[in-house]
């Protein structure tokens, strides 16, 4: 007789149970859970079918002395960034279908605090990690990886054995940036980037500038008329940033903003200062975030392909986990997004 979920007194649904009611054996239901090789779509859906009409959830500790837990650990290099919900979108999207659930750590561009951050999660017998803009340097990353599958968003070290990348090609992005605003008939960007002083040499900012200041030289920009500004991450920051650079003696007429939520924080401090976007001085930023679309932005921008770059992190992190050690490096291609922002008049 079928046994309702609901009418279960104490006690959690066991596997024994779950493999009576689908008819099979327990090490069959052993092995959908692990998400073994092996098992055929029949059985996967006749288990599945089992666990949802009895409640069976696994017991996590229990796996966890088997050395599995269905959990991975997300370490975000802060909130505020618009384009990370995208790369969440493609974690879930990679996750879609598996047993495994994401649990989320904010390091607060603090390498101390993604140290502790990290240690918790592997503490807490995460069976992998994606690391985000994280800000730990390339050695402290490969220690970790000893532990525990690591694949990393926005740092780019592709020489490591130790752990995968997704990243966008930030490089050659930067270039596009150049290019694109000196195609618009601008004839003084300047760029405002990050400014923190534990970066590192792989931090996508870093590559991005990289990839700004090449494409400028190529352009014939000597190097004493290449503007790459660094500013905190707060408004107030970048608005002095703004106000130092176009009370320059040659003021630029286009700012490059290294992700979107500075070229946005950009866009807010030049209107207040009472210029024009884009009559007086073009945006453009990078991520291609959805705020950018919104009317009031209309902020052209370097599009990364987010939601993909989550998805392939997860794809590896999954593949790790399942035994891969050879190491996978993504790179994915950027493209412009133009929209008002940059659109200088007739």
């Amino acid at each position: 007789m079928d046994r309702p979920a609901s009418g279960r007194i104490g006690g959690r649904v066991t596997i024994r149970e779950v493999a009576e009611d689908a008819g099979v054996s327990v090490a069959a239901v052993s092995k959908v859970l692990r998400e073994a090789y092996g098992v055929s779509d029949a059985m996967r859906l006749k288990v599945r079918a089992s666990m949802a009409k009895l409640s069976y959830r696994p017991h996590s500790a229990a796996r966890g002395m088997r050395g599995q837990t269905y959990t991975i650990g997300v370490l975000m290099a802060d909130i505020k960034n618009p384009f990370f919900p995208e790369l969440i979108d493609g974690i879930d999207d990679g996750l879609a279908g598996t047993q495994y659930v994401p649990l989320f750590g904010i390091g607060r561009g603090s390498s101390s605090l993604e140290t502790t951050i990290v240690h918790a999660l592997v503490d807490r017998q995460m069976d992998g990690l994606i690391m985000i803009g994280q800000r730990l340097p390339t050695a402290d990353v490969e220690a970790i990886a000893r532990e525990v599958p690591v694949v990393v968003i926005g740092h780019h070290e592709p020489n490591t054995m130790a752990f995968d990348s997704a990243n966008n090609d930030d490089e050659r992005g930067g270039a596009m940036v150049a290019e694109f605003l000196l195609g618009q008939g601008y004839k003084r960007p300047a760029m405002i980037t990050l400014g923190r002083d534990d970066l590192g040499g792989a931090d996508v900012s870093h590559k991005r500038e990289l990839g700004f200041a090449a494409a400028l030289r190529a352009a014939g920009f000597a190097g004493d008329n290449i503007y790459i500004a660094p500013a905190e991450d707060g408004l107030d920051d970048v608005t002095a940033t703004v106000r130092a650079l176009l009370a320059g003696a040659e003021p630029p007429d286009a700012i490059f903003g290294w992700a979107d939520y500075y070229a946005l924080e950009v866009l807010s401090a030049v209107r207040a200062l009472g210029f024009r976007v884009p009559d007086d001085i073009g945006i453009i930023g990078y991520d291609n975030s959805a705020p950018c679309a919104f009317t009031q932005n209309d902020l052209t921008s370097i599009d990364q392909s987010g939601r993909e770059l989550g998805r392939e992190a997860t794809r590896m992190l999954l593949e790790r986990i399942a035994g891969r050690t050879t190491a996978q490096h993504m790179i994915k291609t950027p493209i412009v997004r133009a929209r008002g922002s940059t659109q200088r008049p007739a």
